[in-house]
């Protein structure tokens, strides 16, 4: 089962959705109610919610990278690492995941933010399960496994 702890940095989140960790919560209830994979494992990452400013300090320590982004994300493991974690641990830490608010609330209305939200979260938790997008075939089964996964919350 996949859990998630959500932590909101910019309380401006409240403003478009009133409980953000209830919000992320019910979408991850309904991926674990179609994804058995891990239905007898424990498998835990944090989502930070979060704005301009931190993403931006965050991306130019991590990635050397002086601007703002929609989404980081930072998996605890390797790969190689993971897949061994997952196949042997009952209880396994995927890692972390930021999302910008300021690159997704300029949305034109809520459908419309509710749908990116779903999406950045979804990619980064796909970037922690191992997937990446370097190349056009990895790109190709990343994408795969996110429309998978919002498949399940629709």
């Amino acid at each position: 089962m996949i859990k998630i702890n959500v932590v909101t940095s910019n309380k401006s989140w409240h403003k478009y959705i009133s409980d953000p960790s209830e919000f992320i919560e019910k979408r991850v209830n309904l991926v674990n109610k179609k994804y058995k994979k891990y239905r007898n494992k424990n498998i835990l990452f944090t989502l930070l919610l979060s704005g301009d400013v931190h993403i931006k300090k965050l991306n130019k320590k991590f990635r050397k990278k002086n601007k703002s982004t929609d989404i980081l994300s930072f998996p605890f493991y390797e790969k190689n690492e993971l897949k061994k974690r997952l196949q042997n641990d009952r209880e396994v830490y995927l890692g972390d995941v930021i999302i910008n608010l300021s690159k997704i609330k300029d949305k034109n209305n809520l459908s419309n933010f509710i749908l990116e939200l779903n999406k950045l979260w979804i990619h980064g938790l796909t970037h922690l399960l191992g997937f990446d997008h370097k190349k056009n075939k990895d790109f190709e089964k990343m994408r795969k496994a996110e429309n998978k996964f919002l498949s399940y919350i629709r």
